[in-house]
């Protein structure tokens, strides 16, 4: 079997915490309306693991695991006009969006912040630490992931 790919996932933890994915157990990742970050999250496969990061509060970072465990799921709140993820121009014999299913693995004991991340990683290794980096999904390096499994 190969090795499993990583990715990191940020969700602002009043929208959807990594708390709440551990009461669900699992959810689609849904609400994704990036070209670029949807087009990471169709190079994901089932058993990749997934850094879940908190955005937009303080401090931020990654706070715990989860796993792709579906692909290709034709996102259902670009249909929905009652979505604030609603797209006019989606329409179900061509949808534009689509997203992956996640299992939550762990919360970690502790968040391991971005400023923390930004001393253990420069933006090559890790690019949530780019600055003005503003994708909610990114790959992440195999090397760095296997750091990131030790300190969290």
């Amino acid at each position: 079997m190969t090795e499993p790919n990583y990715w990191l996932m940020k969700s602002e933890p009043d929208a959807y915490s990594i708390d709440t994915l551990k009461n669900d157990g699992v959810t689609l990742w849904d609400g994704i309306r990036n070209y670029q970050a949807r087009n990471f999250m169709r190079k994901m496969n089932k058993g990749d693991k997934v850094f879940f990061y908190h955005s937009n509060c303080k401090p931020p970072g990654i706070v715990g695991l989860m796993e792709v465990i579906d692909l290709n799921i034709v996102d259902p709140t670009q249909f929905d006009q009652d979505s604030k993820y609603f797209d006019p121009k989606s329409k179900p014999d061509n949808p534009r969006w689509d997203c992956v299913k996640v299992e939550y693995k762990f919360k970690s004991d502790k968040i391991l912040s971005l400023p923390e991340l930004k001393i253990l990683f420069n933006e090559d290794e890790l690019l949530v630490v780019k600055k003005g980096n503003r994708l909610s999904i990114l790959p992440v390096r195999n090397d760095t992931a296997k750091i990131l499994l030790e300190k969290i």
